[in-house]
């Protein structure tokens, strides 16, 4: 994608940005100016501001202008099978293909980047639906769904169209996928549990993993050149091996065609490279961020210093994939590229030389590293060679397991300079026992040659020749006896070095040891304090919800489920306002706003309401701040009680009446 040049830009415009990114969590930075200037401008001369400072001044005094200016910038553009050429090949081509990659459980995960008002997301369950059938798809398919505008995904959670917005769509799958309630179509309940909308910031956020179809069209252009090559790089980290990218007609990856392979250059359909090895972490932090060329240099070493490793070392999918090899493993296990991406199963390195799928099964159950010792190999006609496997998962930052990395270390050297240190010894003790025996005989021979002196007296010369004979041997031995000294001496030195290094093998190992032992106790506190924390509320027969700082319910207790009829897990994660419940809960929102930015603040009011059987009833809410430790509000906490025969005359408590807020999260 082409670099772009960017219109200057005042501090004043940039104060605007930076104001939008503390207060409200939104990070505009990465955007391009010259689209953002534009509409904040559009917005300023509807309410006639003259200049950014001005208008930074009217944000900080409106807070109803955040969603103005929000709805303004993010333009959500989308309908049912936008460009349907591109639609009708991926359904014909490129989900027939990723299925025959896939065994018939395997569950099937996309993500679409940018989903808006979400028919992008249920485009995607249509086709899923059409090719796998919808018993296949309610049992194998999960679809995410997430943009950065809530009011955009509220719409989206609905999944409820007028008959203008269902113009594009045939009219087979309208009859077959929707349902037509009070004037609008409605996507089917059933098939509507596979798609899961959420908020994501392609620019701050974390990506979701193990994706085998990933949809961002039409979303790249409107960020800068180094922001899209973040976001690329989280994209690719995102995809299974051979995972696809499906992007919108205006966006193009001339300039990661490293990362991206092309499938349809026509459709803009590409599919990840699986060896490919990103120069900056996944989340959007490069190395180097200064220049292009710099991150392309890391990239490389990266991968040159992973193929030149000296040690074999391979890494293993979540999926039971084998995703790297470098060139040392390929040489000893006679790996090629054309293995990368393969199951694991149906390599011979799965098997041979020892069973691996159990050891790399067992590190993901217990989330540690495991060594696997004296592993012996017949490698070839005569050669064995001694490996040591080191194990180990490869965590996320979210932690999820994203792989196991399995090194295996050749001792076989090790193994070859112990025996030999063994084969010496024996030497040793053999020649001792030897120069004993030897030295017995001269012994005899001295005594017999003692008896017999006055025999050898007449043969004294020849006598004086054998011991100048006994004399030269004996220095023979001596030296043998020194050359046996020294030898031992070297031995002994290279033992005391095998076991100085064992020790600090052992030490290393008794650190890890106490490192696990103490998050194994950390996290059995925490489960105390939560099984603790889960019988509070479950022992309060009122009705008491949690919410954090965007009003996402974190907490509901079987009160509150026996009062409204909405389980916790239906609940929890959830926008407090748009629960769907017999409660108004539009009317809670100035008792909680306060609540969320004032640690002291409390309040009650009285709601009429309609509780889980349908019954009239009156309820006292009583809000207050979630204060941390440090004294700060860190959500809300309300209490709701059915009140009976409650009367007009409560003046401390405020009456709810029905009212509408246009306020905008």
């Amino acid at each position: 994608m082409n670099e772009q040049i960017e219109p200057a830009t005042d501090e004043g415009f940039e104060a605007i940005l930076e104001y939008l990114k503390e207060t409200r969590g939104f990070d505009f930075t990465g955007y391009k100016r010259s689209s953002l200037m534009r509409r904040v401008g559009r917005r300023m001369s509807v309410i006639s501001c003259e200049d950014y400072g001005d208008y930074l001044d009217h944000l900080q005094a409106n807070s109803d202008e955040f969603g103005a200016l929000f709805n303004t910038i993010l333009i959500n553009v989308t309908n049912f099978f936008r460009d349907p050429d591109a639609w009708d090949y991926l359904q014909s081509d490129i989900v027939p293909m990723i299925l025959a990659e896939r065994s018939p459980d395997d569950q099937i995960r996309v993500w679409s980047a940018g989903c808006a008002s979400g028919e992008e997301a249920y485009s995607l369950a249509i086709v899923l639906a059409e090719v796998l059938g919808l018993e296949q798809f309610r049992q194998r398919v999960k679809i995410y769904a997430t943009d950065v505008d809530e009011e955009a995904l509220a719409q989206a959670r609905q999944a409820a169209y007028t008959a203008k917005d269902m113009e594009d769509l045939p009219s087979e799958y309208v009859q077959r996928y929707f349902e037509h309630t009070a004037g609008r179509y409605v996507f089917h309940k059933d098939l509507r549990r596979s798609v899961i909308f959420g908020r994501n910031d392609l620019v701050q956020d974390a990506p979701i993993s193990r994706i085998d179809l990933l949809v961002c069209r039409n979303t790249l252009m409107y960020f800068t050149a180094d922001t899209q090559t973040n976001i690329l790089r989280k994209l690719h980290f995102a995809l299974v091996p051979r995972g696809v990218l499906f992007m919108g007609k205006a966006e193009m990856l001339l300039s990661h065609s490293r990362i991206f392979d092309p499938v349809n250059l026509r459709y803009r359909i590409f599919r990840k490279v699986p060896t490919a090895i990103a120069g900056a972490s996944p989340f959007g932090h490069p190395l180097i961020p200064e220049r292009r060329s710099s991150l392309d240099q890391i990239d490389e070493l990266r991968a040159l210093t992973f193929d030149s490793n000296p040690v074999a070392q391979v890494v293993v999918t979540a999926d039971d994939a084998l995703a790297l090899a470098n060139q040392q493993a390929q040489q000893i296990f006679t790996l090629t590229d054309r293995d990368i991406g393969r199951p694991l199963r149906d390599l011979e390195i799965s098997y041979r030389p020892v069973e691996l799928r159990s050891y790399i099964e067992q590190v993901r159950n217990e989330r540690r590293a495991v060594r696997v010792k004296d592993v012996e190999w017949q490698r070839g006609p005569g050669e064995v060679l001694a490996l040591e496997l080191h194990i180990s998962p490869l965590i996320s930052l979210s932690d999820d397991i994203l792989g196991v990395s399995v090194v295996f270390h050749d001792v076989t050297t090790n193994h070859r300079l112990l025996a030999e240190l063994a084969t010496a010894n024996r030497q040793r003790e053999n020649a001792y026992e030897e120069l004993q025996s030897t030295t017995e005989e001269l012994e005899t021979t001295n005594e017999e040659l003692q008896s017999t002196v006055e025999e050898l007296e007449t043969t004294n010369e020849e006598l004086q020749s054998t011991n100048e004979e006994l004399e030269t041997t004996n220095e023979e031995l001596q030296s043998t006896v020194e050359e046996l000294e020294t030898t031992n001496e070297e031995l002994q030195s290279t033992n005391e070095e095998l076991e100085t290094t064992n020790e600090e093998l052992q030490s290393t190992n008794d650190e890890l040891q106490t490192i696990n032992n103490t998050l194994r106790d950390r996290t059995s506190e925490l489960d105390d304090v939560n099984e603790f924390l889960e019988s509070v509320l479950t022992s309060l027969q009122a009705g008491v919800v949690v919410v954090d700082q965007q009003m996402r319910v974190v907490a509901w207790n079987a009160g509150a489920e026996d009062l409204w009829g909405l389980r916790s897990e239906e609940a929890e994660g959830e926008h407090l306002l748009n629960l769907d419940i017999g409660l108004p809960v539009a009317e809670l929102r100035p008792v909680v706003r306060p609540a969320l930015a004032d640690a002291s603040f409390t309040e009650q009011i009285v709601l009429e309401a309609v509780n889980r059987r349908g019954r009239s009833v009156t309820v006292r809410i009583a809000c207050g701040a979630l204060r941390n430790r440090r004294g700060e509000s860190a959500g809300a906490i309300l209490v709701m009680e059915t009140l009976d025969g409650i009367s007009d005359a409560l003046p401390e408590v405020k009456q709810g009446t029905a009212r509408g807020d246009g306020d905008r999260r």
